[in-house]
């Protein structure tokens, strides 16, 4: 059976992440973005809320909703500003899944149930320097001795670097065996060796926390290894198949908030004697945004749908990453054009959306990296296989 109606705790988790996000979190976006500034007091009032355990279990601390709600959170963050979004895609989708999905029991008592509760959050650090699109080409290598890893290397552009307490940090353990050799590892932040940088002056999230982490000799207890030692890059890559679908349920909430804004200003902006709106070509940009906005909502959906079953995802999440964001990235083009001069300045948030949006088509996979995995799914090049560890499905509570 399909059907397009939101449940009750639907509807209850879009109300409450919207009361959040527009009520305390909105008024000072403005002022942070303008001063690259990263409220971390947000974070502590998104965990009493449950916000930062939305997806898992109650027994690992969560608020144990299914993938339609965290898409709906996502939406609801990224409808006031990028970077809020930005936080359910590091600290849930990257890094606690990447734990719920792969962790041993003991890891997840330990981890998970720290992030799931909001005491402690997480992030992942795949791409470096030289390593973005091309992540079997990492250069962080990482040694065992005894019972420890010896990690060594550089990570950059990683999102709450400076702000999260654990990491999921991927390195080289035998660099001849290539993807084969990437091993996936749980970093505290106190752990020796480890240090953190912001990077400052980006085009867009600038109210958001973007930066580097170095590692020298950063001491690693084995038992820390998540996931097989060889399995660390399909760790990697099924992160990304949750990380990816935050960023296209995000994207979607940024395109409603452009498309909101320009109906907004269609009604009362005068030209040549009659309120904007009334021009057919302002009418023609406002319904393709609404086309490219459901059609994108639809397939964040669907690959919320197959992961509440369980089913494998990720031609449908990148799918959905893809559309989303090119739509989002759209839809805060056409809205600046609707505003016109003031669309080109911040006295309106519209030259934010735009800002904001353009990044969300670079990570967790470029626009030219999702279409290339869609053409190889349509010849067949491309195959899922089975993963020993697989993303549980959602199960409801029991009345």
């Amino acid at each position: 059976m399909i059907g397009f109606e939101l449940t009750e705790e639907h509807n209850m988790v879009r109300e409450m992440v919207r009361r959040f996000a527009r009520n305390e979190a909105a008024p000072h976006i403005p002022e942070d973005d303008k001063n690259q500034n990263f409220n971390k007091d947000l974070l502590n009032k998104m965990g009493e809320l449950g916000i930062l355990g939305i997806p898992f279990p109650e027994k690992y601390g969560g608020s144990h909703m299914d993938y339609i709600s965290l898409a709906l959170a996502c939406e609801e963050l990224e409808y006031v500003d990028t970077a809020l979004r930005v936080v359910l895609s590091v600290h849930i989708g990257l890094s606690g899944c990447c734990l719920y999905q792969w962790g041993t029991e003991e890891q997840k008592e330990q981890f998970l149930v720290q992030q799931a509760t909001g005491k402690k959050i997480g992030t992942y650090a795949l791409t470096e320097p030289n390593a973005g699109s091309d992540p079997a080409n990492l250069q962080t290598t990482a040694k065992l001795e005894g019972d420890t890893y010896y990690l060594n290397g550089e990570k950059m552009w990683i999102s709450l670097a400076d702000v999260a307490d654990q990491f999921i940090i991927f390195a080289n353990t035998d660099k001849s065996l290539g993807h084969k050799g990437i091993t996936a590892f749980i970093v505290e932040r106190d752990f020796p060796g480890l240090s953190t940088g912001t990077i400052h002056d980006k085009l867009g999230v600038r109210a958001g926390n973007t930066g580097s982490i170095s590692m020298d000799n950063c001491e690693v207890p084995k038992e820390n290894v998540l996931g097989h030692p060889d399995e660390g890059f399909k760790v990697a890559m099924a992160g990304l198949d949750t990380g990816r679908f935050t960023v296209g349920a995000g994207s979607v909430g940024l395109a409603k908030a452009a498309y909101d804004e320009s109906v907004s200003y269609a009604k009362i902006r005068e030209a040549f004697g009659q309120k904007i709106g009334h021009f057919q070509l302002i009418q023609r940009m406002l319904a393709n945004m609404l086309r490219g906005i459901d059609t994108a909502e639809l397939l964040v959906w669907k690959a919320g749908w197959m992961k509440n079953q369980g089913i494998r995802n990720t031609r449908e999440t990148a799918l959905a990453k893809w559309h989303a964001t090119n739509i989002a990235q759209q839809c805060a083009d056409d809205a600046i054009q609707i505003h016109g001069a003031y669309g080109y300045s911040s006295e309106y948030p519209v030259e934010r959306f735009w800002r904001n949006v353009r990044g969300s088509r670079i990570y967790e996979g470029s626009d030219q990296i999702q279409e290339l995995m869609q053409g190889q799914y349509a010849l067949n090049i491309r195959q899922d296989r089975p993963l020993r560890c697989e993303l549980p499905p959602y199960t409801p509570l029991e009345e």
